[in-house]
Parts: structure tokens; sequence; C-alpha cells
């Protein structure tokens, strides 16, 4: 069984940073050695000079579309797998909108024989719900999927559930984590009619927001928490987008003891309306981006902790398809390798804490979805481990992008920060720009 000796970091883990090292026993972290101790490794063990960079746990991101099976010109769960952990992410949870979709139990049990020969990440899947698939989501093993997928709007895939009996069903008898879509239709659709009578087929990009409105959004987020209240369901509200949604939220009960939490984004903390100018589609995303008051609501949510984690919501299209007009682009973008490293950025700016973001990314999304020895750098835990820090500028770049659909809404954009090194379950798989795909990821398990 090999060990691996990581000295020479700073340790951010639990709302602190110590100077120290860890050391780590196959799969396992066997000892944290705070600077000053006294610990002497293996002769034997594989030494990593982290070179006084963080060290951080594995990023969990709840929400992904890999697009395999079905969509694989898109994208695929080893090729993006692959992008997630050069970019410190160790864990994925996937969605269910791909073809054929995930609403069954064999489709279900499929996707996970695909990760177990293909995933260089830890993996786990959701369930989609329909509008007459209760029985199926109720048989799903809550201790291995992630968790019930609605979609209370239409999105890629088109999965909406609308039945008001179905939903009253869903809320009352799921056992396990819901995980909601929240735009209304209704309200979508009347919107998009007055931008086509007003433009025709030409309807600009930066409309999206008007269409996919903050009233589209919050109507839908309502709804779905007084499903949950009424029924008392575990409700877990995806990409919240405007600040107007951020009032659903409180702050009060600790994690743990949340039966209604909600998922910021990358791209709703980090762009705004203005951004259509020059990305256009390459930013157009369910639900929208919206303006700057938007985004600065949000990231008060985040900090006053209404909202509990960030993620991603990667979502890959070719660049062909989103050459399309406005009203034929696809929405989603891939994030997943450049998620963390954005998210340094803003704490450079001074937007948040390094400790902050160690909680929202890596703590968070295991107290929420209670994963199983991971999320923390604790000892006993798996050794999913992230060495991070400032590096000279550089830009993403078709040359080093590793989606297979090769671009990423971030290029032109200068980072000063970068992953250098990424283990999943004590294996170093990334290690400054190389993959090591002898290794595959573990299905995640959680104690329900």
């Amino acid at each position: 069984m090999s060990q691996t000796y990581i000295e020479n970091v700073l340790i951010v883990n639990e709302g602190k940073i110590i100077k120290g090292a860890v050391f780590i026993d196959g799969s396992f972290i066997k000892h944290i050695i705070i600077e000053g101790s006294e610990f002497t490794p293996p002769l034997n063990a594989h030494r990593i000079n982290g070179e006084g960079n963080y060290l951080i746990p594995g990023v969990i991101d709840d929400q992904v579309h890999f697009r395999e099976p079905g969509l694989t010109h898109k994208a695929d769960i080893y090729t993006e797998s692959k992008a997630a952990i050069a970019g410190g992410i160790t864990s994925f949870m996937e969605m269910p909108n791909t073809i054929p979709q995930t609403t069954n139990l064999p489709a279900l049990e499929a996707k996970f024989e695909i990760a177990a020969s293909k995933s260089l990440a830890n993996y786990s899947f959701y369930i989609g719900a329909t509008n007459d698939n209760l029985n199926s989501l109720l048989a799903a093993d809550p201790k291995h999927t992630a968790g019930i997928k609605v979609f209370m709007g239409a999105s890629t895939g088109n999965m909406l559930v609308d039945n008001p009996e179905t939903l009253e069903g869903i809320f009352k008898n799921a056992k396990m984590l819901i995980a909601t879509h929240c735009e209304d239709e209704e309200t979508i659709k009347r919107n998009l009619t007055e931008h086509i009578q007003e433009y025709g087929e030409n309807i600009p990009v930066a409309c999206h927001p008007s269409i996919r409105s903050a009233e589209a959004c919050y109507k839908s987020s309502s709804l779905a928490i007084a499903l949950a209240k009424k029924h008392g369901s575990k409700l877990h509200v995806l990409h919240i987008s405007s600040a107007k949604e951020t009032e659903l939220f409180d702050n009060i009960t600790k994690l743990q003891d949340k039966r209604i939490t909600a998922e910021v984004c990358v791209h709703h903390l980090f762009f705004n309306q203005n951004d259509y100018a020059t990305k256009g589609n390459f930013i157009k995303w369910n639900p929208a981006i919206k303006e700057e008051q938007d985004r600065m609501g949000l990231w008060k949510a985040l900090l006053d902790d209404r909202f509990d984690v960030i993620a991603t919501d990667h979502a890959p299209h070719t660049i062909e398809e989103k050459g399309n007009s406005y009203q034929k682009a696809p929405s989603g973008a891939p994030m997943v390798q450049h998620a963390l490293t954005t998210m340094m950025e803003m704490v450079d700016k001074g937007f948040f804490s390094i400790e902050k973001l160690v909680t929202k990314m890596c703590h968070n999304p295991a107290i929420l979805f209670n994963i199983n020895q991971r999320g923390y750098i604790r000892e006993g835990y798996y050794a999913d481990l992230v060495i991070v820090g400032k590096t000279k500028p550089w830009q993403i770049s078709k040359s080093n992008i590793l989606y297979k659909c090769g671009w990423s809404p971030l290029e032109g954009i200068t980072f000063n920060n970068k992953v250098f090194k990424t283990i999943v379950n004590g294996n170093l798989i990334y290690n400054d720009g190389e993959c090591n795909e002898k290794y595959k990821g573990m299905p995640l398990l959680f104690n329900r």
C-alpha cells in the first residue's frame, strides 16, 4: 500500500490555516502534523513539497452535467472528470438529463458502471423526476444516490415536472434530498412571447435575464420551499441567481440541521449582465446571469450563510451549438476545470477568505449531503486533497483546456492562482499539468 508525505504546506481546514504536513497511508489521511511537531515519515514514502502553497480538501461539486450517455459529442464522464481533477474537484454529483434520461433504476445503474471504468474523480448521480415515475424515485438507494432532481422549469433535456399532484407526491414521499431547478415556466413563456413581438427571431442574448427573469425564479423557488415546509422535505435549491430569492433562506439554523438549503454557482458570482456584450451565448445559462445588483446580493447571502455551497453547474455544449442565434443556442457552459481558480481570484479581490471558500466548496457539500469521510482534512478521512496557490499570471486558452468541447467562457481572463496537484483517495492523479489515469475514482457513500 502506497504512502505519501505532503510537507511545507498551509493547511486550510475547518476555519483555520496552519503550517504543517499530512501523511497519507493508502487511501486515507493517517496523520496531520503541525509545524514543529516531531514526525518522521517512512523512508519509502513518496514526498511532495508543497512549496508553501495551500493544501485544501478536494472540492465537492454537487451539480454537473457530464453528458454521458447519449450526448457524448459535447462531453463524457472521462473527459470531464479529467478536467475536474485538473481543477481540484475530487468528487462530483451528476445530473439526469442525458439520453436516455436517468429516470429509472437501470439507467441510474448504467451511469455508475460507466463511471467505475472511466471517472478519475469520485462520483454519484441524481435520479430525475418526471410527471409519472414516483415509484422509481422511491426505489432508489439513498446511500448511493445523490438525490432526486426535479426540474421545476424546463432546461436542456426538457424534463419539466409541472403536474401539481406529482410535485405533491414527490415532496410528501421522498426519503432523500430533493434538488430543484426553479424557474416558473409560464412566466418564461410570457416573457419570451413579449420579446419575440419586439425583436422577432433576432432577440439579443442580453435579453436572456429579462426572459428567464428574477420573477420567474422567485415564483418557482417559493413554490418549492412551500412544498418542502408543508411536507418536511429535505430540499436543496440549485443555482440561485437573483437577489430577491436570497430572502427565502435563513442563516439561523446550523447546516446539519437545515431542511431547506441553497446553492450558488461560480458564474453567477463572477459574471453580470454587462458581460453578454463580449461573451454572448457563451455565458447563456439557465437560470440566467442577471444584473450586478443580483450578483452582489448573491455574494451577501453567501457571506452571511444563507447560501450553503458553491457549485459549477458544469454544462458543456459545442462551439457550433453555441454559435446559433439566441433562441437556438443551448444554455450552459463548462466550468469544472477553472471553478476553484476563479474563486481563488475572488479571494485575492477581497470578496471572501480562503477559509470561507473551503467551507463552501469542500466542507459544506459533505455536510449537506452527509457524505461519508470526505470534505475535510481529518485523520481517518479519505485523502482527497488539492495543492493550490499563487503562480505567475496566465490565461485560459484552447491549448490548456481539457473539456471535450474545447472552450471556456473564461478564455482571455488573467489568473494569478493555479491548481498544482490533486490527490484522490491517496493517489496523485494531477501533477503540474500531467494526469495519472491509472487510478479511478470511487462511488460516494451517503450516511443516510
